[in-house]
C-alpha cells in the first residue's frame, strides 16, 4: 500500500501559526478600531468606516504586486519583509492618536497584511503534498476561521477589561510572534526569473486562468459580508445578544469536525462534488438566518454557514492554485484581490440595503443570490472539470 506524502511538516505548522496570528490581529482591530476612533478620538460614526476601508483598499492594491513580487523575489523575503511591516505598524497605534496619523497607520498596515497572507498562502501551496492538496489547504484556511472566531471576542474583552493602551501591546506582541514563526518557515528555493524587478509587470498583475472561479468567489463574498458585518447588529435586535457570542463559535466548531473529511472528498471526488453541495448548504443557512428567532435557529444558520462557506473559500483557493500551480503567489494574489473587493463592495451595499429592507430581508434575498450562484459556478467553472483522475494526473505532472 503507497504511503501518504506527510502533511503535518515544521514548515507547515509554521506557516499555519503565522497566517493565525496574522489574522488574529486583523479581526481583534477589525471590531475595536471603529470603537477606539469614536470613543477616544471622537470622530462621527461614518468616519469611523474609513478605518476599516482605508486598511482593506491597501490590502487590495497590494496584493497583485506582492504576488508578482513573491515570484521574482522568492516567497521568505516577501513574508519578513512584509511581517516587519505589519510589525512596525502596530507599535505606531502606541505613539499617535489623531484620526489622520490612524488612517495612515491603517493603510500602511494594511499592505503588510496584504503582501504577508500572499506570500504566505504560496508557502502553504508550496509546502502542502500535491496529492493532498484539498486538505492542506483545508487545514491552513482554517487558522484563519479560528482568528476570526478568538479576534473580535479578545478585543472586546480587552478593551473592557484592560483598555485601548494594553489591547496595542498584545498586537504589538502578536505581530512579534507572527514574524517570528515566519522566519522559521523552511522553504525550497525557487528558480531565479531571468529579469527581476520591483517594478511589477502592469500586463500581469493578474492571472486570467484564476478569474472565473475568483468572481465566483466574490459574488458569494457579497452575501457574506452581511454576516460577517452585520450579524451581531441583527442578533442584537432579535434579542438574541447572548446567543451571537456563540454564533462563529459554532461556525467554527462545525468546520473542525468537518475540515478532515471535505478536504480528502475534494482530493478524492474533485471539485464539483464539494463546491456544488457546499453553496447550496451557504444559501441554505442564509435562508435559515433570515427566519432566526430563537437562539437554537441563529446557531443552526451559524453551523450552516460554517459548513458552507467555511468549506468552499479554501475549495476555490485550491482551485485556483490548480489553473497555474508555477506562480501559486500571483495565482493566490489574484484570487484573494477579486475575493476582498467582493467583502469590501458586501459591507458597504448590504449596510445601506438593510437600513431599507431590515436584515431579516436581506439575509432572505442574499440567499438566493448565493444559491443562484451554483448557475455561475458551473457556467464559469465547472462543466469544463475533467474526470479526477485525468485532473490528478495532469496537476501532479
Amino acid at each position: 500500500m503507497k504511503r501518504e506524502p506527510r502533511l503535518w511538516t515544521s514548515s507547515f505548522l509554521n506557516v499555519c501559526a503565522s497566517n493565525f496570528l496574522v489574522f488574529l490581529v486583523f479581526y481583534l482591530l477589525f471590531v475595536t478600531m471603529p470603537i477606539y476612533s469614536m470613543e477616544s478620538i471622537g470622530v462621527a460614526e461614518g468616519e469611523a468606516g474609513l478605518i476599516i476601508t482605508v486598511f482593506l483598499l491597501a490590502a487590495i492594491l497590494i496584493r497583485p504586486l506582492s504576488g508578482q513580487w513573491v515570484e521574482s523575489f522568492g516567497r521568505k523575503p516577501v513574508v519578513v519583509i512584509a511581517l516587519s511591516i505589519f510589525l512596525g505598524s502596530s507599535f505606531l497605534y502606541l505613539w499617535f492618536d489623531s484620526f489622520s496619523a490612524l488612517l495612515t497607520i491603517r493603510f500602511i498596515q494594511g499592505i503588510g497584511f496584504g503582501m504577508g497572507t500572499t506570500a504566505l498562502g504560496a508557502i502553504a501551496a508550496d509546502v502542502v503534498p500535491d496529492q493532498r492538496k484539498g486538505e492542506g489547504l483545508g487545514y491552513f484556511a482554517m487558522s484563519m476561521n479560528f482568528a476570526m472566531v478568538i479576534g473580535p471576542f479578545m478585543g472586546l474583552t480587552l478593551i473592557q477589561t484592560a483598555g485601548f493602551t494594553v489591547m496595542f501591546y498584545v498586537c504589538v506582541a502578536l505581530s512579534v510572534l507572527a514574524l517570528l514563526t515566519g522566519l522559521v518557515i523552511r522553504v525550497d528555493p525557487l528558480p531565479v526569473p531571468a529579469k527581476r524587478s520591483i517594478v511589477p509587470n502592469m500586463h500581469n498583475l493578474l492571472e486570467k486562468p484564476v478569474l472565473p472561479i475568483a468572481l465566483t468567489g466574490a459574488v458569494m463574498a457579497l452575501a457574506y459580508a452581511g454576516v460577517l458585518s452585520f450579524v451581531s447588529v441583527y442578533a442584537n435586535q432579535l434579542g438574541l445578544a447572548e446567543a451571537a457570542s456563540y454564533f462563529f463559535v459554532v461556525y467554527a466548531l462545525v468546520l473542525l469536525v468537518s475540515r478532515p473529511f471535505t478536504g480528502r472528498w475534494f482530493d478524492q471526488y474533485g471539485e464539483n462534488v464539494i463546491v456544488i453541495p457546499s453553496i447550496l448548504i451557504f444559501g441554505t443557512g442564509m435562508m435559515v438566518l433570515s427566519f432566526a428567532s430563537t437562539a437554537f435557529v441563529l446557531l443552526l444558520a451559524g453551523g450552516l454557514i460554517g459548513l458552507g462557506w467555511g468549506t468552499l473559500v479554501p475549495s476555490m483557493q485550491t482551485i485556483a492554485l490548480k489553473k497555474v500551480p508555477e506562480r501559486a503567489g500571483s495565482a493566490t494574489a489574484t484570487f484573494f484581490t477579486i475575493f476582498d473587493i467582493g467583502i469590501g463592495v458586501g459591507s458597504y451595499v448590504v449596510g445601506a440595503v438593510a437600513t431599507g429592507i431590515g436584515f431579516s430581508s436581506l439575509y432572505f434575498n442574499s440567499s438566493f443570490v448565493v444559491l443562484g450562484a451554483v448557475f455561475l459556478y458551473i457556467l464559469l467553472h465547472g462543466r469544463k472539470v475533467r474526470s479526477n483522475a485525468e485532473h490528478k494526473i495532469e496537476y501532479s505532472s
